[in-house]
């Protein structure tokens, strides 16, 4: 599950956020200070920090960093005032993923969280495709056809594998099933049927989300 840290010293303000986010069946916690923010963030992996900017003893701009610096791949949004705009930029300039501004509207706080979310996705995606064995197996377009296939049929034989792409050149769509296998991204049960492996599942959803990213 998501794991989100609400960091807030004003307690209406902290539970407020709380309550909003918990409308989306995120798992979350509340700190009241920088300080306790710092001691979970050791203890626990959070994938998002709401982080008010302005707090009594370490403020949010001097616990960035150190959020940053104890978990790198946790994002974080400043939470500030109006009047304090040009620290949150600053914030951002220091490795914020994003902020919003006091009085803020429910459904701006929950589309901020999803933004974040989504390019916290966007970059682990970026990664996975990345890797060698993983975009070798990409790059030829009849693969990527049959992986997007055998996604959308669950499970499917070779020989309606070559149909559906009409291909009648058998020996190469073998070579290329083999390419897929060898990457582990297809597998074949003992009916010779193939279907696609957790890291094929990720792969497509890694596509879909990187097109979504591109076109958005």
């Amino acid at each position: 599950m998501y794991k989100i840290l609400v960091v807030d010293d004003d307690k209406d303000m902290r539970d407020s956020i709380v309550e909003i986010l918990s409308a989306d069946d995120f798992e979350l916690i509340a700190a009241e200070n920088g300080e306790s923010a710092l001691e979970l963030i050791k203890e626990i992996s959070f994938d998002l920090v709401v982080l008010d900017l302005l707090m009594p003893g370490i403020s949010g701009m001097e616990v960035l960093p150190l959020i940053k610096r104890e978990s790198p791949s946790t994002q974080v949004i400043m939470v500030t005032a109006f009047s304090t705009i040009d620290n949150a930029v600053e914030a951002m300039r220091k490795g914020a993923d994003d902020y919003i501004t006091k009085p803020f509207k429910i459904n701006e706080l929950r589309m901020t969280v999803r933004k974040c979310q989504e390019q916290a996705k966007f970059k682990s995606c970026k990664m996975m495709l990345d890797m060698d064995d993983t975009f070798s197996s990409l790059a030829n377009s009849i693969r990527r056809e049959i992986l997007l296939l055998i996604s959308g049929e669950g499970k499917i034989r070779f020989m309606d594998i070559c149909r559906s792409l009409e291909i009648e050149d058998h020996t190469k769509v073998n070579f290329h099933l083999k390419v897929l296998k060898e990457a582990s991204l297809v597998q074949q049960d003992d009916r010779k049927s193939y279907s696609l492996t957790d890291a094929g599942s990720k792969v497509i959803d890694c596509l879909n989300t990187v097109v979504k990213g591109l076109t958005s």
